[in-house]
């Protein structure tokens, strides 16, 4: 079986939200209509309490986009963003959410954050995403969403190290690109047996 897997496509990523990553709305119905020919999709939500640790906020003296040393190592520091329960944690108006088997939440642990839809930062605490794909006899995946150099590349990382078939559909991504972030992000996707894809 094949899996969609729709990442991040929240208001607070979208032209106007906290985080904006450019042309983000631009994905959204092509999304939906590939999601109309997947035999499942799963959706996933960045969640974060307020005062998250990764916020540049709860760091006096740091600004967005500054690098810190967290206990499970490097962490770029972002505006608050997709903070539970507000209009910008919701996802992107036109995003098809009926068509969800699943929607996955992560980066709710105030102490770590979670960029992908396996993992949190530390690698190691898993979101239970891989047992239910397991569980329904998924193999391939199919990603999109947001951004192309964050929360999809450690998604596809994660999910080549986890032995599943796994192709990006880079059209139907968009990048924060923050030094050099999309060309390492793409040379890691590479190097680790993904496939990138682009029909646009």
């Amino acid at each position: 079986m094949h899996a969609l897997i729709v990442i991040d496509v929240q208001n607070d990523f979208c032209p106007g939200g906290a985080l904006a990553v450019p042309g983000g709305n631009e994905i959204v119905q092509p999304i939906n209509a590939l999601m109309a020919e997947a035999e499942a999709v799963v959706l996933t939500q960045d969640w974060h309490p307020a005062g998250h640790s990764s916020f540049a906020s709860s760091h006096p003296g740091k600004a967005p986009m500054e690098l810190t040393e967290m206990p499970y190592g490097p962490q770029v520091l972002w505006p608050d963003h997709c903070v539970i329960g507000s209009a910008g944690a919701a996802f992107h108006p036109a995003l098809d959410t009926d068509r969800a088997d699943l929607i996955i939440r992560k980066g709710y642990n105030p102490a770590i954050d979670s960029y992908s839809a396996f993992f949190e930062n530390d690698r190691r605490t898993p979101t239970g995403l891989e047992g239910y794909l397991r569980s329904r006899g998924i193999e391939a995946l199919t990603m999109v969403g947001l951004a192309t150099d964050f929360c999809v590349n450690y998604s596809a990382l994660d999910a080549a190290r986890l032995g599943f078939d796994v192709s990006v559909r880079m059209d139907l991504c968009r990048a924060i690109d923050f030094d050099g972030s999309l060309d390492a992000a793409r040379a890691a996707m590479i190097g680790a047996g993904v496939r990138l894809a682009s029909l646009g």
